[in-house]
């Protein structure tokens, strides 16, 4: 008989259709953060994110299902039991972030911050031109669901879309073309608008350090959603106030939190966010993560392949030709 620990929110209609899907377990409905260590340790199957350091104590654990796209973490060795299987939530995201950097974009191109700073100085001002989502090159490092939904959006809006993955893949019809990280540098100088929604790894870390922003292309503007630690904070700093930047928008920060007193704070044209992109904000998001893990659970108790499994080497959602 399996232990079953469940830690996202959940209505009884779906604890009733999870159940469902393996019948004879034993299960428990908690959120991580009421969870004690024991309920950790007897678990078989974990649904949900337990954070890295507590996770470890389910010594017998054979599958840990994500309800983070992010699965690096948990992916370093000695965090799972050896031989244990590893899913992320990879899909759920793509809705509400890819929303998120539309909104950024629209907010940076537009001047709107200026222009609600002005409002709350009761200061009637023009701040002058603005530049045109039509007809500019975006280009979307990492193209998961997240970054993929933004890059169809933008094309949509008459945006030259260019985008990087890892791997070499077919182009979609909604971009121009699709490279691997060894385009990046040819095709940065170019873009108006450069979108980060990469994982940490080895391969990303500080990826945009100063050299790499100082390549981008004079009064352009840089989102990032994925994890802070893709972007160098103190060159960024730089960048903003000396370099190409006109402006940008970050969701995650490294460190995130982002230092009381850390200069960011102060940068007019910059608009941060405390990592609220995703979450559970967009009831859609948790809606396709219930599904995910009712659908999953469904196949692990009939021995097939789960959906989103994680290659353990690369922190990544393994590729598929």
């Amino acid at each position: 008989m399996k232990n079953i620990l469940v830690t996202i929110p959940i209505t009884d209609e779906q604890k009733q259709r999870l159940k469902a899907q393996m019948p004879d377990a034993v299960y428990c409905f908690c959120p991580e953060e009421e969870l004690n260590d024991d309920q950790i340790a007897e678990a078989d199957l974990i649904l949900g994110n337990v954070s890295p350091d507590r996770v470890t104590l389910a010594k017998h654990l054979e599958w840990l299902q994500l309800n983070s796209s992010g699965s690096d973490a948990y992916a370093k060795p000695g965090v799972l039991p050896e031989g244990a299987k590893l899913t992320n939530a990879t899909g759920a995201y793509g809705l509400a972030i890819s929303e998120h950097l539309l909104a950024q974009t629209f907010f940076l191109k537009k001047k709107l911050g200026l222009y609600h700073r002005n409002q709350m100085a009761g200061q009637w001002k023009d701040e002058g031109q603005v530049t045109a989502i039509q007809g500019s090159t975006t280009l979307v490092v990492g193209l998961g669901s997240i970054g993929g939904d933004y890059a169809r959006k933008m094309s949509l809006l008459g945006s030259n879309v260019y985008g990087i993955r890892r791997n070499h893949a077919e182009c979609p019809e909604w971009l121009k073309a699709l490279g691997t990280f060894d385009d990046l540098d040819k095709w940065l100088p170019q873009a108006d608008i450069v979108a980060l929604a990469l994982p940490h790894t080895p391969q990303t870390y500080r990826l945009f350090n100063a050299e790499r922003l100082g390549r981008m292309k004079r009064g352009s503007i840089l989102l990032n959603v994925g994890r802070g630690s893709v972007i160098d904070t103190d060159a960024l700093y730089h960048a903003l106030n000396n370099g190409p930047l006109m402006a940008a928008a970050i969701d995650v920060t490294d460190p995130e939190p982002l230092p009381e007193g850390h200069p960011l704070w102060k940068c007019e044209n910059l608009l941060l966010t405390p990592h609220i992109a995703g979450n559970y904000h967009l009831q859609e998001t948790l809606d396709y993560i219930v599904e995910l893990f009712i659908a999953n659970l469904g196949r692990y108790a009939r021995g097939e392949e789960l959906e989103n499994p994680v290659d353990m080497a690369t922190g990544y959602r393994k590729f598929k030709q």
